[in-house]
Order: structure tokens, then sequence, then C-alpha cells
């Protein structure tokens, strides 16, 4: 099942969608209206769905099979699955074999791999929709980097979770580029916050596909900029696996529906080439991760 949201033009209310084959999508909300259905979820709020759990899932396999009408994908205004977080974007750093290969030369100092996951977050600030503009601030930086990654959402709140459990927890998986102003990264040492929160720099979706709809080892994920390859790789080369990372990230820490953890990103970044190349005001960005989609990103002004 493939879940999304988007903007309703006709009065500006932000709305849930079922994709229904490969180009239309069933409104939520209007299609329950139709059909005398009452939601247990906000038809406006993907966390909400959810949150909501098996509930949720039973009304929505019942609009899969009974709603009589359907919108044309391409008309409608896609936003992030989940338009603002209510938390911070958890993100995982140097999780792919080749990509701590090609950072050697940044930090030689590091030579072991390392028994845990880095983590860092994103500010709720930095999401943005998968053809949204991505905002380029010219008094900030010159250094506007790409990084592909594979995004888990949490369907389950828990803590302390067993690998062995975790994904039962998954709600289901989206695309995500997580965006980073590297010399503003670099300026705060290993504190990478403020260089991977400036706004707009985690474009995602285009919606969420729920985990029984898809297995995430062995997907294909790329970046490119207008057009030429940057990063290709495959989900089988992370080093840390989902359950992995979902069992560390909640030790003492409790993971809440919708709390969304990108995977970390292969190699082919660009302050890692000889010479170092960026994106700059009108490049095209594309992040593909097969199974779930392209996200197409202008940087803009």
């Amino acid at each position: 099942m493939q879940l999304l949201s988007f903007r309703d033009h006709a009065d500006l209310t932000i709305r849930l969608g079922l994709v229904r084959g490969v180009d239309r999508v069933v409104d939520i909300a209007a299609s329950a209206a139709a059909l005398g259905m009452t939601l247990p979820f906000d038809a406006a709020d993907m966390v909400s769905l959810i949150a909501a759990g098996a509930p949720a899932r039973a009304a929505l396999d019942e609009l899969a099979r009974r709603a009589a009408e359907d919108r044309p994908l391409a008309g409608l205004e896609l936003l992030a699955p989940i338009p603002r977080p209510r938390k911070n974007v958890f993100c995982v750093g140097w999780n792919y074999l080749e990509h701590f290969a090609e950072g050697e030369k940044i930090r030689p100092h590091v030579k072991d791999m390392p028994e845990f996951p880095t983590f860092f977050t994103k500010a709720p600030t930095t999401v943005c929709g998968p053809y949204d503009p991505i905002p380029y601030f010219h008094e900030l930086s010159a250094q506007l980097d790409w990084e592909v990654e594979l995004a888990v959402v949490i369907g389950k709140t828990g803590r302390d979770i067993a690998k062995d459990d975790a994904m039962a927890h998954v709600f289901g998986f989206t695309a995500l580029n997580d965006l980073s102003w590297r010399d503003i990264q670099r300026r705060h040492g290993q504190q990478w916050f403020k260089g991977k929160s400036i706004d707009g720099t985690c474009p995602m979706g285009p919606w969420i596909v729920t985990r029984d709809a898809l297995e995430p080892d062995g997907l294909d994920l790329a970046s490119l900029v207008n057009g030429v390859v940057k990063q290709a790789s495959n989900t089988r080369f992370m080093y840390f696996d989902i359950p992995t990372i979902v069992a560390e990230l909640s030790r003492g820490l409790t993971l809440e529906a919708g709390d969304i953890i990108a995977t970390g990103t292969p190699p082919g970044v660009g302050h890692a080439r000889t010479p170092p190349e960026f994106m700059y005001p009108g490049d095209v960005l594309e992040t593909r991760v097969a199974g779930i989609g392209v996200l197409r990103n202008t940087i803009g002004a």
C-alpha cells in the first residue's frame, strides 16, 4: 500500500491519499464520507493514521476495495508524506561500506569500523515535498551536497526494542535526500546538526510504502544531478541493517509512531569527490529508491 499527503487546491487543505494502480489516488476523507465510513484517524494527518494501527489499516483496506472514485496522480500537489514531523528526523551517519572508504581522506584518524551506529538529527523544518524547490542561501555557503537515503517510518511506539522485534515496529518506508551544507557541517566539529538542518534540506516522498508491500533489503538507490548519476548503490551494502538501527536507537529512547529514521547514504557524495562538487541554483536533483519512487527537486534562489 502507498500512502501520500497532498494539498487540495479547491480549499488549500492537506488531505491523505491512497495510491491505486500506478497513476490514480483515492482521496481518503472524501471516499470515506461517500461510503458513510467513520475513520479511526484524522484524515488530514498521516501521523494520526499511522498511530491508529490495525483499525486504520482495516479502514484503508475497505476503502481500497470499495471506493468508487479516484483522482489522477498527475493533478495533485504532493507534499512530504509527513509534511511536518512532530520530532526531528533521526539519521544514521556512515552506514555504507564504500562510504566509509571514500571518507578516509576527510577523517584519516578514523580507521576501525564502528561498533555502533552514529546518530544525528535534522530539524522538522528541513522537510519538504518530493517536487519542491530547495532553498539556496547564497550568504550562508556554496557547498550544498546530496545524500540519497532509504527512510524508515515507525508505526508502533516502543523503547528498548529487541532486534528480533524491530520490524514489527516499522510502519513503512519512504525516500529522502539528506541534503547537507558541508562547510557549515564541518564548522561545528562532530555536532552535525546545524549543517544538516538548514531549511528545505530533507525532500521526502513521494509516499510511504507500507512494510508489507516492500522488502527493504536489496533496493537500488541513486542520486542524479542534472541527469548525471552521482550515487548508485543498493541497500544490501548497509553496514548496520534496519533491525540493528531501530534496536540501538531505541535503547533508553522512546520511538513513537510517525518517527522517521534515515538509514545512511552510499558513496558518491560531492564533498568526497576530486575535485569536490556541489549544487547551485538551477540544478535539478533526482533521488531514486527502487520500490518507492523518485523525488525531483530544483535548487532554487
